[in-house]
């Protein structure tokens, strides 16, 4: 009976055991708080997943797949080994594996007790920890009247404004505070893609100073994106007749196309109908419930558009993609004279019905008025060859200064008198949305002063307009190599000094970096206030503004010059191939796609007469790939002379010899000719582009 007490008794504490994580001895599983337990049946033991990220002896010698995430078997029992000789600093007992990161600093704890501790662990490389005395801290740097937060940012409970191992707070805007435990549940959740601050959605800067006080942020997807069929509700519909009487015998949630096909209310999509239980006619398509008529006063026109009048932006929220345009029907007409793009352009938007979504439909007039060849200015191409001319000619205009493609705002009084710096950027706006060229000449400093990216970063005198008269007294100042020439510099620009605000008496050398970035500030952002607002104003048209404020860093790339070059690959990867449908004509047509590719691949190393930008002109009208994408998509065809049925011994060189490419730059569509051999297609394709290019040049 003994025997048989002292068996169960081993096989509790057994079990008890492999419940227990192997290195801290605790049998919490809170994957958010101790990482994942992996429970190893084979070697009876489990461990926490931060347990042996944070241990101090045992590293991931291994693969993702071996062991326990990389973790070998044997180096963890090893290290279990070694804690089992170590005493915690917290509760006295033996298994410590995680000691402070400071040499001088003696301190061991198990990972549950350095939490009590305020032990941080930063989750990176090495994965560092720091007991209470040696960890680091953060600060709090806004004006004595900023008003703290109350309430923890997440959770929204009550929370104490002082910073803390407890309470964390976001280094962007200071203004979201927020509980440790709360943090790490969010991290936890969200993942590195979707873990930001939750009230000024900063990402970047938000990360890295969370990892730098202890939080971990796992490399995965969200989990409500990980999780499947998480949306499938969202693509159910209403499917329900709600009339007071259903004549249908199937029931209420019998639909089938005709009298008894359910039609959902235009205005709310929560209401439904039989077309046979309202008296509807068989083609009625657009129905509204009586609460949804009743609410709009019975108007028929609100019941039978309800979107109309909406504006929308017409940008991609993550990243500038093709997409169908939601660009009203209605064209606002431009009449263009070759060399005053940019003064077509001001008429348009300072018109009293000037509406951005309106499309635009432009025609090019020569300086005897007569209309410019039909081939140029056929619809679309027309529009794309304005819109460039309009980038460049904005680039080139007075609000605008410093080198080709790293452009400044300049200070120019008559136009703050115009208000040109409002219609500068409602042009910007128009052309990006309009399917005109990347912007690609702001300088980074204009790019940092209009949208604040890179985040919180001062400006250096780097980003002002080199060879200008402002510039070159800040750099008097900032090569100052001793306090006399610093001083001596000073009282010849006192003038420039005194306005900036910055004629301050100095006593060392070191005050000398703090006086040149307030001067950068100066000249580049305070005396500039009113040109950045209003260039900001014009940026919101059709909602421009807000989505790059939204994603800074992806819209990086269309308004400063960081655009990748274009190559055969990019320009090939955007046209789709269309075969014949006949077998004989899509044996023909094969090789022609290899003949494509390899003239792609000659024109990119300038092995052709011919350019890349000069093929992607004769095909779109457009000098440049469009920041909004090319729409629609491009795509490609064939050009036969004869039907294959047709060809004889003798007809193949006569063909070959005239046949040459065509465009639609209307429809991005491309023909491209069915010839014999490579040197006959290069030859064509050549021949034809060469003279497009000839008769309209990109700079005419």
């Amino acid at each position: 009976m003994r025997k048989k007490l002292r068996r169960l008794r081993d096989t509790e504490k057994s079990s008890k055991g492999e419940e227990c994580c192997a290195l801290c001895k605790c049998s919490d599983d809170d994957p958010a708080l101790f990482g994942e337990k992996v429970k190893l049946e084979e070697h009876n033991f489990s461990v926490h997943y931060f347990c042996l990220l944070t241990s101090s002896g045992v590293y991931q010698r291994g693969e993702e797949n071996e062991g326990v995430f990389g973790f070998l078997v044997d180096d963890i029992k090893q290290e279990v080994r070694r804690a089992a000789r170590m005493t915690c600093y917290g509760c006295k007992k033996k298994g410590a594996c995680i000691g402070c990161n400071v040499s001088s600093c003696r301190r061991v704890v198990h990972f549950p007790c350095g939490r009590k501790l305020m032990f941080i662990t930063q989750y990176n490389k090495i994965f560092p920890s720091y007991c209470q005395d040696h960890s680091p801290t953060q600060s709090l740097c806004v004006d004595s009247d900023f008003s703290l937060p109350q309430s923890c940012s997440i959770c929204l409970d009550s929370i104490e404004p002082v910073l803390s191992y407890s309470v964390l707070k976001c280094p962007s805007c200071h203004a979201s505070w927020f509980h440790r435990d709360c943090v790490q549940h969010q991290a936890h959740s969200a993942g590195l893609f979707f873990f930001r601050c939750t009230l000024c959605n900063n990402k970047e800067n938000f990360q890295q100073e969370m990892v730098r006080m202890g939080i971990y942020i796992p490399e995965r997807d969200a989990s409500w994106e990980l999780e499947a069929n998480a949306y499938s509700e969202l693509l159910e519909v209403y499917n329900h007749c709600d009339s007071v009487t259903c004549v249908c015998n199937e029931g209420r949630t019998y639909s089938k196309k005709g009298w008894f096909e359910v039609i959902r209310c235009c205005l709310c999509g929560s209401r439904g109908t039989h077309r046979k239980c309202s008296n509807l006619k068989l083609d009625t398509t657009d129905w509204a419930c009586i609460d949804c008529i009743n609410a709009t006063d019975g108007k028929a026109s609100l019941v039978a558009s309800p979107q109309s009048g909406q504006k929308r932006s017409l940008l991609s929220k993550r990243h500038l993609t093709p997409m169908p345009s939601p660009l009203d029907c209605k064209s606002a007409q431009v009449e263009v004279h070759r060399d005053q793009a940019l003064l077509a352009g001001l008429d348009l938007v300072r018109r009293t019905d000037f509406d951005p979504t309106h499309s635009l439909s432009v025609r090019f007039k020569g300086e005897q008025h007569l209309t410019l060849p039909s081939t140029h200015c056929a619809g679309d191409a027309t529009r794309k060859y304005f819109l460039n001319l309009l980038m460049q000619q904005i680039q080139n205009s007075v609000v605008f200064e410093g080198p080709i493609g790293s452009k400044n705002l300049a200070l120019d009084t008559q136009a703050l008198r115009e208000d040109l710096y409002f219609d500068i950027g409602s042009l910007l706006a128009l052309c990006l949305v309009h399917g005109g060229p990347p912007i690609g000449f702001f300088s980074h400093g204009l790019y940092q002063c209009l949208f604040n990216y890179p985040a919180n970063c001062p400006l250096s005198l780097n980003h002002m307009t080199p060879e200008t008269h402002f510039t070159q007294q800040v750099h008097q100042i900032a090569a100052a190599k001793s306090l006399y020439e610093l001083k001596k510099v000073m009282k010849a620009n006192w003038e420039f000094l005194e306005v900036a605000g910055c004629n301050r008496p100095v006593t060392s050398l070191d005050e000398r970096e703090a006086l040149v970035e307030d001067l950068v500030s100066f000249t580049m952002i305070t005396r500039m206030q009113l040109p950045l607002q209003r260039l900001r104003d014009g940026l919101r048209t059709l909602g421009v503004f807000d989505q790059v404020q939204l994603f800074p860093s992806v819209f990086f790339g269309v308004y400063c010059d960081a655009r990748e070059a274009m190559t055969a690959e990019i320009l090939g990867r955007l046209f789709a191939i269309n075969f014949s449908e006949q077998q004989e004509m899509q044996n023909l047509e094969t090789p022609i796609v290899s003949f494509w590719r390899h003239l792609l691949l000659e024109c990119e190393v300038g092995r052709s007469s011919i350019s890349l930008q000069d093929i992607l002109c004769f095909v779109t009208g457009a000098e440049e790939l469009p920041a909004v994408g090319l729409r629609p998509p491009p795509t490609i065809s064939f050009l036969h002379h004869v039907k294959p049925e047709e060809q004889t011994e003798n007809s193949v060189e006569c063909w070959d010899d005239w046949l040459f490419p065509q465009s639609k730059p209307a429809t991005n569509h491309l023909l491209l000719p069915v010839t014999s051999t490579y040197k006959v297609f290069k030859s064509s394709m050549e021949q034809a582009i060469s003279h497009h290019v000839h008769l309209f040049p990109s700079g005419s």
